[in-house]
């Protein structure tokens, strides 16, 4: 049975949000005025809601992702180049670098925010066989 995972994040300007998304490349599905629904994959969308969207659905206070994290988005690719690109979009895009890369032989990864501190990773598994 397929399952998909969508993943709500709140976001202070949407507008803002989703020119991030789309430089990083990524589609939308699903937009309205105080929401919007980044593709990741076939089963995996990311829904970004306006604060006040979000803390409509949230049991709990709205985390300010700036000052705390709350959870790491890891958004798997194929190949070394393509977290460099995803990456390196990120931050041409307004975001910012998060740690340093990381490449222990089985996997490569990059860290970066988006525009409201949320905290993304992009990371490909080397096959050590070549």
């Amino acid at each position: 049975m397929a399952t998909n995972l969508l993943v709500n994040l709140p976001v202070k300007d949407l507008n803002r949000s989703k020119a991030f998304f789309t430089e990083l490349g990524l589609a939308f599905f699903g937009q309205a005025e105080d929401m919007a629904s980044v593709i990741i994959s076939e089963h995996t969308q990311v829904m970004l809601l306006t604060d006040t969207v979000f803390a409509s659905y949230a049991r709990n206070g709205v985390v300010d992702a700036t000052a705390s994290t709350e959870a790491i988005l890891v958004l798997g690719v194929e190949t070394r180049d393509q977290v460099d690109q995803l990456a390196d979009r990120a931050k041409a895009a307004g975001g910012s670098p998060v740690g340093t890369p990381k490449d222990d032989g089985y996997r490569y990864q990059r860290g970066f925010t988006d525009l409201d501190g949320h905290h993304w990773e992009a990371l490909c598994l080397i096959d050590p066989a070549g």
